[in-house]
């Protein structure tokens, strides 16, 4: 018998996250969990236990702490060795208006979606040795495929993040590493909670999870979840700046 298949989680409170977790988890995949509350995460891991995860473990640490990344990442895996996936889930969509008048609020959410999970993926290869196969997923957004006037703050941060992973993509390809940028549009979160779900392009936790379980299986560099932001966002993404910036998106 293999050994179960071991899984790296930052952020792994959120839905997304979670929703992914269980489906490794009645595969029989073995768990290390990283988060901010101790509690939330245990609660994580006995959710998966009781699904069939081999193990689940839980380390938690402020992971939008840019002067902690480098001490968290070689703690998390001088404690539990390799790992076979790495899965970067966090992030927060925070408020444009208050960011465009706060620059210590535009700062933070640049911080939390573009610099420290730009760094938990350069101290997660760092610390990896050189022929060992990984697994890397990280969760974007549709939002950074164009700048948008209503969320453009956002967007540049997972835009950047983007073109940071397809510059990895390109170093790593043809060796063990796997780097899959994932791109969810409108889903029902806790993150999205104030925002009034109408329409038939709100997804669910387990529909974007489902998207990127196929992804990784099928070693895909962009998945977007669910499927039909793709063609949205090719047409978006190619539509001239005379009729985009009239567009009320």
């Amino acid at each position: 018998m293999s050994p179960p298949r071991r899984i790296l989680i930052l952020g792994a409170t959120s839905a997304i996250a979670q929703a992914y977790a269980r489906r490794r988890a009645v595969q029989g995949a073995a768990f290390v969990l990283l988060g901010r509350h101790q509690d939330r995460l245990a609660a994580v891991a006995a959710d998966l236990l009781a699904r069939g995860a081999a193990s689940a473990d839980t380390f938690v640490g402020e992971l939008a702490a840019l002067d902690q990344v480098e001490t968290l990442a070689s703690a998390v895996q001088a404690r539990f060795g390799g790992f076979d996936e790495a899965v970067i889930a966090y992030g927060e969509l925070g408020d444009q208006q208050k960011s465009e008048r706060d620059l210590a609020a535009a700062r933070s959410m640049l911080e939390i979606n573009f610099v420290s999970p730009a760094l938990w993926t350069l101290a997660l290869l760092k610390n990896r040795p050189a022929d060992a196969p990984l697994a890397l997923i990280v969760i974007g957004s549709v939002a950074g495929d164009r700048g948008r006037a209503g969320n453009f703050i956002y967007g540049a941060a997972k835009g950047g993040l983007d073109r940071l992973l397809e510059g990895l993509a390109q170093e790593y390809d043809q060796t063990p590493v796997q780097i899959t940028m994932v791109k969810p549009g409108l889903v029902d979160t806790p993150m999205t909670a104030s925002i009034p779900k109408r329409g038939p392009l709100w997804a669910t936790p387990d529909q974007v999870a489902a998207s990127i379980e196929r992804a990784v299986t099928a070693n895909q560099r962009v998945v977007y979840a669910p499927w039909f932001w793709r063609p949205i966002m090719t047409v978006i993404r190619h539509l001239p700046w005379f009729v985009f910036k009239r567009l009320k998106i």
